[in-house]
């Protein structure tokens, strides 16, 4: 892949397999304890633009932004992350949070790192990283790019679909199941954000342990599922399928 040194990649499949895992592994754990709010901002830099952004604060305008010339970036097993609104870009409350996570799942976070090397948004794995045990991925980890999206948790069951629920002569759209109310209630604010359905006829309810949402009702099944089409695109929910009740 062809990536211009002034572009900053932040594709997770640029990363190593393992890098892969390791990221997702550490999304999925923070969001069990409620950190949805973080999100990639870099994964792979070719060399070139790694000696690119060392010029800044040195030979090029610009505060520094890196200290090294030797980053593993380059060898596709770093990842970099931001906090989204209204937190600060770099909230160091949460981004610790996430480097103690990061650190019992055997991955390297820069904010251990020594005053002269420390970079707080940055992860990164050995290449002998294996998944800790008693770890494991539960699911789908839907990892944003910005800030306008929250890390989900989909689990790979068959309670994790999205049905177009026969509500009388009307339909409604009743999620899968999220492992935590905040996920239920991001999930919410996301059908809001994008006009996807009306924020005050969207019910959260609680379902054995975990948490699901139920729209307001819509005129016919194929808006119902225009609606579910558009909740898989957006990265909402992956699984979706509509059923008469």
């Amino acid at each position: 892949m062809s990536i211009s040194i002034t572009t900053t990649c932040r594709d997770l499949a640029e990363l190593t397999p393992a890098a892969q895992l390791a990221c997702r592994l550490l999304f999925q754990e923070c969001v069990k304890v409620g950190i949805d709010d973080i999100f990639i901002t870099e994964t792979f830099r070719s060399q070139a633009r790694q000696n690119y952004l060392y010029e800044q604060g040195r030979t090029r305008p610009g505060s520094k932004v890196t200290w090294t010339l030797i980053s593993n970036h380059t060898s596709r097993r770093a990842w970099d992350i931001a906090v989204a609104p209204p937190r600060n870009l770099y909230d160091i409350s949460t981004l610790s949070k996430v480097g103690a996570i990061a650190k019992k799942l055997g991955i390297t976070w820069g904010g251990y790192w020594s005053s002269s090397n420390y970079d707080a948004p940055h992860f990164e794995i050995p290449t002998n990283w294996q998944v800790p045990a008693g770890y494991k991925l539960e699911g789908t980890v839907n990892i944003p790019s910005n800030s306008k999206m929250r890390v989900q948790l989909i689990v790979n069951d068959k309670e994790q679909a999205l049905e177009g629920v026969n509500d009388g002569k009307l339909y409604r759209v009743q999620s899968g199941t999220f492992t935590t109310q905040a996920q239920a209630n991001a999930a919410k604010q996301a059908l809001a954000r994008y006009n996807i359905a009306n924020p005050d006829y969207v019910r959260i309810v609680q379902d054995g342990d975990k948490w699901r949402f139920i729209t307001g009702s819509y005129k016919t099944q194929a808006v119902a599922n225009n609606a579910i089409s558009e909740m898989k695109h957006l990265g909402i929910l992956v699984y979706a399928e509509s059923i008469l009740a």
